[in-house]
C-alpha cells in the first residue's frame, strides 16, 4: 500500500514539492552559514518525496543545546511557514475521502518541518516474533 500511495503522492505534486526543497536546500548551501539549515531542507525534500510507510524517529542528539538553538532560529525563519503550508494542504485534501490518506501525510510532515533537526523520516524497525 505505501508503495502505491507514493506513486500516486509522487505523480500528484510530492515530486515538485520535494524537488522545491532540495533546490533551495541547495541554494541555502552556497552561503557558509546557511549549510546546516541547506542540509535540513535537502533532507526534508527526500522526506517529502515518499512519506508513505516512513514515521518521524527522533535522533540520540535531538535535545543538545545545539540542536535546540538550531531549531529556534530554523522555527523563526523557515520552519513555521513551511508548517502552515503542509497544514493548509492537509485541510484542502481533508474534504474528500480519497484525499484522507494524504492529508495524513502532510500531517506527518508538520513536526519534522518545524523542528528537523536531530529528526528524520525512516521506515519503522520491524519486530519479528519467534
Amino acid at each position: 500500500m505505501s508503495l502505491l500511495g507514493n506513486i500516486i503522492w509522487l505523480i500528484f505534486g510530492g515530486f515538485l514539492s520535494g524537488l522545491g526543497y532540495i533546490i533551495g536546500g541547495l541554494t541555502l548551501c552556497v552561503t557558509i552559514v546557511g549549510i546546516p539549515f541547506g542540509l535540513q531542507t535537502i533532507k526534508l525534500g527526500f522526506a517529502t518525496m515518499t512519506p508513505f510507510g516512513k514515521e518521524i524517529v527522533e535522533d540520540k542528539n535531538a535535545n543538545s543545546t545545539l540542536t535546540i538553538i538550531f531549531n529556534i532560529i530554523w522555527i523563526l525563519l523557515f520552519g513555521w511557514e513551511i508548517a502552515i503550508s503542509h497544514l493548509t494542504h492537509a485541510a484542502i485534501l481533508a474534504i474528500t475521502i480519497v484525499g484522507l490518506p494524504f492529508a495524513k501525510q502532510h500531517i506527518k510532515l508538520i513536526p519534522m518541518s518545524l523542528l528537523p533537526f536531530g529528526r528524520s523520516l525512516k521506515e519503522p524497525e520491524k519486530i519479528e516474533a519467534f
